[in-house]
């Protein structure tokens, strides 16, 4: 660095060094970009109710999740495919959104859910349980719409990974 910074004069120099820096650091925090898939959840009482969603399928896509969004259409969400059966613990870090969680099962049962989660707060969400997906929808939708355990998500993911186990 000795002959660098004589070279190119250390102030310099190390203005380089943080701009490349900072460059690196901007693209390993790049966004991530999310597949889209249509999803519907059948209630008990036969009513469809359909969705876009987001797939988080990656480490990385679901790391960062809908965090940093300031809004979301109403029929839209993120469905979140952990690739087995396990406990997940979910938090709001960083998401502006209040969100309602619907915790999933691999047959497509909602198993739990949790209302309104309260934005920016690091308290950890339990799934209550293994389950294999997560599906995050604007907060409210579950009482609007009737949404209970027991109902059951359709979507050409998890019917892709049902057939593939």
């Amino acid at each position: 660095m000795g002959c660098l910074a004589r070279t190119f004069g250390f102030a310099r120099l190390a203005s380089a060094v943080m701009a490349l820096f900072f460059c690196f650091s901007l693209s390993a925090h790049a966004a991530e970009t999310f597949d889209k898939q249509p999803l519907t959840i059948v209630t008990k009482d036969g009513k469809s109710h359909v969705f876009t969603v987001e797939l988080a399928v990656t480490p990385r896509q679901r790391e960062q999740g809908l965090m940093n969004r300031r809004e979301m259409a109403e029929d839209h969400g993120m469905l979140f495919a952990f690739g087995e059966t396990r406990q997940v613990f979910m938090w709001m870090k960083n998401t502006y959104l209040p969100l309602d969680m619907l915790f999933i099962a691999k047959d497509g049962k909602v198993r739990a859910i949790k209302e309104n989660a309260e934005p920016l707060s690091e308290a950890i969400i339990d799934s209550q349980g293994p389950i294999d997906y997560v599906l995050e929808l604007n907060g409210g939708t579950v009482k609007r719409l009737g949404i209970r355990a027991g109902n059951r998500v359709q979507n050409e993911l998890l019917e892709s990974q049902r057939k593939a186990q």
